[in-house]
């Protein structure tokens, strides 16, 4: 039978033939991940079912990145927990510290993920390496303490929609602007327990820091993953992150079926903002009105990356951030911070006023470095905008392109890049 990119992903790791979708399968794992906040519950998890040993101390990756450095006792004592259990198993892939980052910017720039692995991880974002062509998923700490010691899980075979994204994308039209449209069209149930397979003119040409921004909010449409294709581009950024072992191109096969269709033109499309106080909620950000906002942030497992730091320098650069906006930058991994410091970003980020941190999720779930107070208003680089996700219940949470962003943080309202 012709398959999906999920079901042929998740063939290659069973026994069992997949023959349709909804079909339960037992599959083995090639990574399984946690972090400070959901390692510790897998972690007392592990113990309470029995399990001594992890199944391969290669294939586990603990990363330290949701209150870290730590922001309280509390906090502090999560590490400890994870840290210890680290030590305990001899866990390759434990990151803390200088050399911990955002983890789902981590894993794929070290080559830990890679096309064709089927992935499971303690954190909702975990979809983020379909980017690069991998099945990979968020689950229970409970699901992931099995996966820690029996390096299997069990899946319901998603059925696919295709979304095709074609037409000719403006200039200031990115990633961030293409998944948040995609959101806004099908709702954030519209692709409940499916995966997203995306394709088209568009997809083709998008670099791969860009495919791993939209498949991390793949999660905020109800999938169970965003996927692309492994292709040339794909091959070239594994290569580029040690993993040299990667050669194979991987699609779906030509014939297979669909659930459904959905068909994007972007051609003319300004960029969009997700409204409060659901990511479905999408205008065109002309379309927002005069709305003053008190903080920016710009960063996340999904808009940290290097591409996204330049794309906001470039219009920072030469401007200062209004006098009534803090505006946050976090790069989301040492690699990344560094290259920033390398190539002139943190100059132009310092020079405009914005406040540069750690590589830490920080504010993005409400935890600390940029949290919002009663009433406030934010445009942020992150994946959620619900009531209360960055603060206080009375704020406001609007969510952009790094681009979108900045400019907004130059105008102390939100704009559009192009307004300026």
């Amino acid at each position: 039978m012709a398959q999906t990119l999920a079901q042929k992903i998740l063939q290659r790791h069973t026994d069992e033939a997949i023959v349709s979708d909804g079909q339960i399968v037992n599959c083995r794992l090639d990574m399984v991940l946690a972090n400070d906040i959901t390692g510790p519950l897998a972690i007392r998890a592990f113990k309470a079912m029995g399990a001594t040993k992890v199944f391969n101390k290669d294939k586990i990756a603990l990363v330290m990145d949701h209150f870290c450095p730590p922001k309280d006792i509390a906090s502090a004592n999560q590490v400890m927990v994870s840290r210890a259990f680290a030590e305990e198993q001899d866990i390759t892939h434990y990151y803390e510290g200088g050399v911990a980052g955002v983890e789902h910017t981590l894993l794929p720039e070290q080559g830990i993920v890679a096309p064709g692995d089927l992935v499971i991880g303690a954190d909702s974002h975990t979809c983020t390496y379909g980017g690069i062509g991998a099945f990979s998923t968020g689950m229970g700490s409970t699901d992931i303490a099995a996966g820690m010691a029996l390096g299997e899980n069990w899946f319901k075979v998603p059925a696919t929609i295709r979304v095709e994204i074609t037409g000719t994308p403006g200039k200031y039209l990115s990633a961030k602007d293409l998944i948040l449209l995609l959101i806004g069209k099908i709702g954030v149930d519209g692709a409940l327990y499916r995966a997203l397979e995306f394709g088209g003119s568009v997809i083709d040409n998008l670099p791969v820091e860009g495919r791993l921004t939209m498949a991390n909010m793949a999660i905020e449409a109800g999938a169970k993953a965003g996927l692309f294709a492994c292709d040339d581009l794909t091959i070239a950024y594994c290569h580029a992150h040690n993993r040299p072992d990667v050669t194979e191109k991987i699609a779906a096969d030509p014939g297979c079926s669909y659930e459904s269709v959905v068909n994007i033109d972007v051609t003319g499309q300004e960029p969009v903002v997700a409204c409060p106080h659901l990511p479905s909620n999408v205008k065109n950000v002309s379309e927002v009105g005069d709305l003053p906002i008190q903080q920016v942030v710009i960063g996340s497992c999904t808009n940290g990356r290097f591409s996204d730091m330049v794309e906001a320098a470039n219009i920072l650069r030469g401007r200062k951030v209004h006098k009534k906006v803090r505006c946050i930058v976090l790069p989301s991994t040492p690699v990344v911070w560094k290259k920033c410091l390398e190539e002139g970003l943190m100059q132009v980020f310092m020079d405009a006023g914005c406040v540069v941190g750690p590589c830490t999720c920080g504010p993005c779930l409400g935890g600390y470095m940029g949290i919002l107070g009663d009433g406030e208003r934010a445009v942020s680089t992150t994946n959620r905008n619900f009531r209360g996700r960055m603060g206080s219940l009375e704020s406001e949470l609007y969510l952009a392109s790094p681009a979108t962003a900045a400019a907004s943080a130059v105008a102390g309202r939100i704009i559009g890049p192009d307004a300026l």
